[in-house]
């Protein structure tokens, strides 16, 4: 198997980490922090990249390109810290490329590509924890449609959003189907606040809102996004973790101690290749997870789940790492090293902590596991 990038995949990665460095920088971030945690001028700059259509087929105005393209832009995002909501864009854009009907693929998809509409998911629900098939808000068939009730938490950048994609479990049964919201729909409001890592989330109501119907096959729509947020996740992280990893290895080659700098202490040159080596199996997984969001819908989602677990656990070590070895200076705001380790933390725990999917990865765990017949 070939795990060379190509040509326009290295361009691509070359151009977004050009953009990072020169239009991104920490200063910049912490001002939108400031502002709110979304600033809709950073968006468009991703948009006229072509960014927000990454995954959204050339007849819709989209780039035409996969997974790959996807893991290698939000790679370089994360050593950026960017806050602007790409990756839910992305998966937005590529469950409406899957399931919706061609009516709302022409609406929408060509809006998302030129980064004139941003539809996000809005899935979480407080009883919900990481269960994709726990799930309050209903739907119900209209004269002119369907309208939900219901409330969903965290959705990330929601009051920002044009639109939400929507889970619902229709006419009071037990299957789920998923539904677009348009923003300012009757009976629909949103409330956004600030995370912990500077991004922005927002608490959606829907009461008797009208809802346009995507697809029936609602469950297995929502398991192609988890699938996709995790290996978007894991992109993210193996940048951020870079970041944190470059940021502490410059600082421990100008702080001394005793007259000569910390990077020739051999304990603490230990403690660092520990973190090169948790940095490069949480790389290896997340190469795992692009390669596999292509897999049947079992394989896929096994799949993720241990890639999920290792990137848990990487995300911890470096982290916790990084601001230790920087002492006090690691945790104060104004270093950017306790802005990794929040955005690490945060990562970790979205779309099922380590535990959480520890717990799917024994579940599936056979007796012999594959090595005797």
């Amino acid at each position: 198997m070939d795990f060379d990038f190509s040509d326009d995949q290295q361009q691509l990665r070359e151009a977004v980490a050009r953009w990072t460095d020169k239009a991104y920088p920490f200063e910049r971030r912490r001002h939108i922090v400031q502002a709110g945690g979304f600033d809709r001028a950073a968006y468009q700059e991703l948009a006229e990249l072509g960014l927000t259509g990454l995954l959204i087929s050339a007849d819709h105005g989209g780039m035409d390109m996969g997974p790959v393209e996807m893991m290698v832009t939000l790679e370089e995002l994360g050593r950026g810290l960017v806050l602007e909501p790409l990756a839910p864009c992305l998966v937005a854009s590529l469950v409406l490329g899957q399931v919706a009907p061609a009516e709302v693929q022409a609406t929408w998809l060509p809006a998302i590509a030129s980064g004139d509409k941003l539809v996000v998911l809005a899935h979480q629900e407080r009883a919900a924890r990481y269960q994709l098939d726990r799930c309050a808000t209903t739907a119900t068939a209209t004269e002119n449609g369907w309208s939900l009730t219901g409330a969903k938490h965290l959705v990330p950048a929601g009051d920002c959003a044009d639109a939400w994609l929507v889970p619902a479990v229709v006419d009071g049964g037990g299957s789920i189907a998923l539904f677009l919201v348009e923003k300012g729909a009757t009976g629909s409001s949103c409330a956004g606040y600030l995370l912990q890592n500077g991004d922005r989330g927002a608490n959606l109501t829907l009461q008797a809102t009208p809802a346009t119907l995507l697809t029936r096959e609602g469950s297995s729509a929502l398991a192609l996004a988890a699938d996709a947020s995790i290996a978007a996740i894991a992109a993210q992280a193996v940048g951020v973790m870079d970041k944190s990893l470059a940021v502490t290895v410059e600082y421990m080659n100008t702080r001394k101690q005793f007259g000569t700098t910390i990077a020739s202490f051999q304990a603490l040159r230990h403690r660092v290749a520990d973190m090169k080596m948790q940095l490069e199996l949480a790389r290896s997984m997340s190469y795992y997870a692009t390669l596999k969001l292509q897999a049947p819908e079992a394989e896929r989602r096994l799949a993720l789940a241990r890639t999920k677990v290792q990137l848990g656990q990487s995300m911890r070590f470096v982290g916790q790492q990084a601001v230790q070895l920087h002492g006090g200076i690691g945790v104060t705001d104004e270093y950017i090293v306790s802005h990794c380790f929040k955005a690490l933390t945060q990562l970790e725990m979205s779309w099922g902590d380590t535990l959480h999917h520890l717990g799917q990865v024994s579940a599936h765990v056979q007796d012999t596991a594959g090595v005797f017949a």
